[in-house]
């Protein structure tokens, strides 16, 4: 039915013959149907692209413009667009896509979702993420399945049409763990604008803008004005060039969100405005900030949400925005002076998108402890004795900010290449009494550790680094795959059960019988050397749900060491730090004398909850980086680390 039809129907007499109640019934249900019809056609869609360069904070800013329209009242649920054929992230190298995101159906996905997830405070699907390979997958089945039969595939009209139609669908899905869809979908164009693989996304969005008709749809473009060290001056040539090229490609910006390292100049503002046909009150200014929990603020001072829902049709039904949570945490963090070292020994410490999450939950940990956090990255091989060797500097910085730290964390990772290191951080920080958080192989890689040096097992490893391995601790899981990679591991969310209640893992989670976590692993320690391990002086106190994964270690006897299979930074948000990373850092915040073992060959260390090492304040001078507010996909914003503070993003 039309909405014109419908209209006239409801304000028709009722229908004479029949009773009063029914007919009051009838038109009850014939006004109902259409105020349903009324909420279905009502989602807005705003979509993010950029310009000029990548990197520039897409995935920030349209988390950003969630929060802001989330605080106005609106429902919210995100879409990312990754132009790249993988089907998902899941195979692709953290050097190449930075970290892995897991959602709790399993997905492997982009680590903007990460974003969006964490801000939003929202449950995405893998649907969430579309991708070039997905796309042409759905299409192509199809295809084999004859439902386009007779006709030419092409990539217009059936590639765009697939593209369109995914948008739809998933829009409707609910992410806020409340009934029915949201209000407002923000979707995120990887990219930049001009890039050959994303052609067939721009011309579907541009279909699509047309589709849900004007009021609906709303398009928001990040764009760089450098400024030249020898001129001094804020350039717009770049974003003119930039949106000519989005317009010619059929889609025209409501707004220009202008990534610079100051304020735009009013003079600048207003020629952007001129030859980019956009209203002055568009333009906003992404500029440095201290970290990216200002983004939202910024977008707020410079009443974005009203442009926004302008052009959605939206003002009349939000609400002012109120941030005044958001505005408490983010000046909670700017005051936080007291600090907490951690140490992350991991393999790719050279790029930290690699960790995101588990920066993001150290974090969150640290600013509910009004600490602020010092990340120092330690490569895995420097701290193994063949560095001693070659490279005699690497080797002692490695070990000298190992020993500095407050705390040590070995994260999730893939291969043989720097486990030995990790072995001996693990060693290191049981050995000292230093807090230990072991996440996925960082648990394998401890119980390997205690095997070796407690029980004497002085050969066992995990088959994931010697296939043929005589006396593994950690194993294959019988279910997974050795012959296709992608989507083959135990992924997502999964429930570990408790079985010692008056442990510490159990207490962080506030005595619960059992926690859901999301997974991301091939191999698990070998439920035939638990007994033995449990009568050395280990304790697995959390397992699945027949009892024979362990899932939680502990070691009773240290003041915090913990290993967990799974990946709890996948659930920690702002305000909602996930309970293991709390306890990291409450004990890496506890005062306390670390000693070195004398099997190091390092000298006594003493630390203080104060963070002082060895006599030498550990807080280093303040860096600004010329590039402060960057993507997720850029470097932390916010955080020290290793003695350089980093303006940029979280």
């Amino acid at each position: 039915m039309l909405k014109g039809e419908a209209n006239s129907l409801l304000h028709q007499p009722p229908v004479t013959t029949t009773t009063p109640s029914r007919e009051r019934t009838t038109t009850a249900a014939l006004r109902n149907n259409f105020q349903c019809w009324e909420r279905e056609e009502k989602m807005k869609y705003v979509l993010v692209t950029g310009g000029v360069v990548s990197g520039l904070g897409k995935g920030v800013t349209a988390s950003s413009i969630g929060v802001l329209l989330k605080a106005c009242g609106l429902r919210v649920t995100s879409i990312k667009i990754d132009p790249y054929l993988n089907t998902d992230a899941g195979t692709m190298s953290p050097f190449e896509h930075g970290e892995v995101f897991v959602l709790d159906d399993g997905g492997e996905v982009d680590l903007d979702l990460g974003n969006y997830e964490r801000f939003l405070d929202i449950k995405l699907t893998r649907d969430n993420n579309i991708t070039t390979g997905k796309i042409y997958q759905s299409v192509i089945e199809k295809e084999r399945r004859g439902d386009y039969l007779g006709k030419t595939v092409q990539v217009v009209p059936h590639i765009t049409d697939a593209i369109q139609d995914w948008i739809e669908r998933v829009a409707r899905i609910p992410v806020d763990g409340k009934e029915g869809p949201a209000d407002v979908c923000v979707i995120e164009l990887g990219g930049t604008i001009g890039d050959i693989e994303s052609m067939p996304f721009i011309e579907a969005l541009g279909q699509f803008s047309y589709r849900v008709g004007p009021g609906n749809f709303c398009l928001i473009h990040v764009s760089l004005v450098p400024v030249l060290n020898v001129v001094g001056e804020q350039k717009t040539k770049p974003t003119q060039h930039s949106v000519r090229q989005l317009r010619g490609l059929g889609l025209t910006p409501n707004l220009l969100a202008c990534r610079s390292t100051k304020e735009l100049d009013d003079n600048v503002k207003a020629k952007l405005a001129q030859f980019c046909h956009v209203p002055l009150s568009n333009i906003v200014t992404l500029h440095d900030v201290p970290n990216i929990w200002h983004i939202p603020l910024l977008l707020k001072e410079q009443k974005a949400h009203e442009a926004i829902l302008k052009a959605l049709n939206l003002l009349g039904v939000a609400t002012e925005p109120n941030l005044k949570d958001w505005t408490t945490r983010t000046k909670v963090y700017d005051d936080c002076h007291e600090i907490v070292r951690i140490a992350m020994v991991g393999k790719y410490t050279g790029l930290s998108d690699a960790y995101l999450s588990v920066l993001k939950a150290l974090l969150h940990a640290a600013v509910a402890r009004n600490r602020k956090l010092i990340v120092d990255w330690v490569p895995a091989g420097d701290l193994e004795d063949e560095t001693s060797k070659q490279d005699p500097d690497a080797y002692k910085a490695a070990w000298g900010l190992l020993k500095g730290a407050h705390g040590v964390l070995v994260p999730g990772g893939f291969g043989d290449r720097g486990v030995q290191g990790k072995i001996l951080a693990a060693k290191y920080a049981r050995e000292n009494n230093v807090p230990y958080l072991g996440i996925c192989l960082g648990m394998q890689i401890a119980v390997i550790e205690y095997a070796r040096s407690i029980l004497g097992l002085h050969d066992t490893t995990s088959t994931e680094f010697d296939p043929e391995a005589k006396n593994p601790c950690v194993i294959f899981m019988p279910e997974g795959s050795k012959t296709h990679m992608g989507g083959t591991m135990r992924l997502g969310s999964r429930r570990t059960y408790f079985q010692v209640t008056d442990c510490k893992s159990a207490k962080l989670y506030g005595n619960v019988t059992f926690v859901d976590e999301r997974h991301r692993h091939r191999y698990e320690v070998n439920p035939d050397m638990i007994s033995q391990l449990e009568s050395a002086g280990l304790s697995f106190v959390g397992k699945d749900e027949t009892g024979s994964r362990m899932e939680i270690v502990e070691l009773p006897s240290h003041p915090f060491f913990i290993g967990v299979q799974f990946h709890p930074e996948f659930k920690s948000r702002p305000g909602k730090p996930s309970p293991v990373f709390s306890g990291l850092i409450a004990a890496a915040c506890e005062p306390k004398r670390t000693v070195m073992s004398p099997s190091y060959g390092h000298s006594m260390l003493t630390t203080n909850g104060n963070g002082m090492c060895n006599g030498h304040s550990p807080i280093p001078k303040a860096h600004q980086n010329g590039n402060g507010f960057k993507s997720s996909n850029g470097s932390i914003n916010g955080l020290y680390t290793n003695g350089v503070y980093v303006d940029g993003s979280l």
